[in-house]
């Protein structure tokens, strides 16, 4: 297991919009990352009813991220190269709003990947019920993010 302050440093995501707790499996291949922050009253993509399925395609993302960076350290990079996320597809949600308490796993497989970016499937459970699937390519632009 790699606890967030292994790997948070390696992504943009900060503060609270850092979704994921803790990373519990990961290879060339995929990644297997955990959260219980989505119960947090001050978890900043909840709205008056809850948090969204939706923003389940956000902790995928950020799956991606982590394993992006896990793999550019791994190959002796300081840091990963920059993402911007561009594409969502086969989104299906199982649930409207996330169930309050437990913990979200979070998986992400790389589907395909280059110097210009990646796609990954995702899907996110949650006692191994599934609350959402689907699939989300990111690149890598030439110079910074805008």
């Amino acid at each position: 297991m790699l606890p967030k302050s292994d790997w948070s440093h390696l992504i943009p995501h900060a503060g609270g919009m850092c979704l994921l707790d803790a990373v519990l499996a990961w290879d060339e291949q995929a990644i297997h990352a955990c959260s219980e922050g989505h119960a947090r009253a001050d978890h900043p993509l909840r709205g008056p009813h809850g948090l969204h399925a939706v923003h389940l395609a956000e902790y995928g993302a950020q799956a991606m991220a982590v394993h992006g960076a896990l793999l550019a350290r791994a190959r002796g990079a300081e840091t990963a190269r920059p993402g911007m996320l561009v594409s969502l597809r086969e989104v299906v949600l199982a649930v409207e709003y996330l169930p309050a308490n437990g913990r979200l796993d979070v998986h992400a497989q790389c589907l395909y990947a280059d110097g210009a970016g990646a796609q990954y499937a995702f899907r996110a459970e949650l006692a191994g019920r599934l609350l959402a699937s689907g699939r989300a390519a990111v690149i890598h632009p030439q110079g910074p993010l805008p």
